[in-house]
């Protein structure tokens, strides 16, 4: 069974952040699919949504991208037995505030945090690769190519 991985977006604005983190996932031959469920305004839909993925056998992975309030990440990591990385898309505006919603959470909600849409990837690829070889094996080759993008990039400026 491929694994999945869920990035459940807040609203549409959250969209072009989304689809970094698809292609990022893309990269270490990740599934995904994107949605939309808010938290605040929809609860009842993305309680749908997440049974609806939570029925689904295959090994997953949730990544939320909700700014401003981030409840969305708590919600969700209260509501499914996968793990959830809230990648909120940071702001200029509020000196980066809205922030602070993603790394307070209630006692027995723990989502990882990761801030860039790269870093979400590669955490859900780490994860997932617990459990299938194929993304465990495409996350030792890209750390073999950043690697090897460092040594021959001081090579060059020798």
């Amino acid at each position: 069974m491929k694994p999945l991985v869920v990035i459940l977006m807040g609203s549409k604005a959250d969209l072009e952040h989304s689809r970094k983190i698809a292609a990022a996932c893309h990269e270490f031959g990740l599934e995904t699919v994107l949605r939309i469920a808010s938290a605040h305004k929809t609860p009842g839909h993305a309680l749908a949504l997440l049974g609806e993925y939570e029925a689904d056998p295959r090994p997953k992975v949730y990544i939320t991208v909700a700014g401003r309030s981030n409840a969305l990440s708590g919600f969700t990591d209260g509501a499914v037995g996968a793990p959830v990385i809230a990648c909120p898309p940071v702001p200029e505006a509020f000196g980066g505030a809205d922030i602070y919603s993603s790394l307070r959470m209630p006692s027995g909600i723990a989502p990882a945090l990761a801030l860039e849409p790269a870093n979400a990837a590669l955490l859900a690829a780490k994860m997932l690769g617990l459990v299938d070889a194929g993304t465990r094996e495409a996350v030792v080759r890209s750390r073999a190519a950043a690697a090897a993008r460092i040594t021959t990039d001081d090579r060059e400026l020798q």
